[in-house]
């Protein structure tokens, strides 16, 4: 499946070195459902801890608070998630 311009520009993000501090988490999470991952709703313990599914990958991610925009470090987390799960840019069909 293809990915939406929208979609791409959020992936690329994600992928950019040096690491960025601006990407948005909703876009993140976007990015994820459009993938196909399994985003469950945390329970009533979580607090910001995110489980996340993808091709049989599986990981914790934290959401950032009060703010919208993911720490570099969370986008680095992310972007070792979804290398491990098999999705970069270009085999999205991305044009960075």
């Amino acid at each position: 499946m293809a990915l939406s311009h929208r979609h791409c520009r959020t992936l690329c993000a994600i992928f950019e070195e040096p690491t960025r501090s601006d990407v948005k988490w909703a876009d993140f999470l976007v990015l994820l459902r459009t993938l196909g991952a399994e985003l469950p709703k945390p329970g009533k313990t979580a607090g910001s801890r995110q489980r996340i599914s993808l091709r049989g990958r599986k990981a914790v991610l934290h959401k950032p608070h009060p703010e919208p925009a993911m720490k570099k470090g969370s986008v680095e987390a992310a972007r070792d998630f979804l290398r491990n799960a098999g999705v970069t840019p270009e085999k999205e069909g991305c044009k960075c």
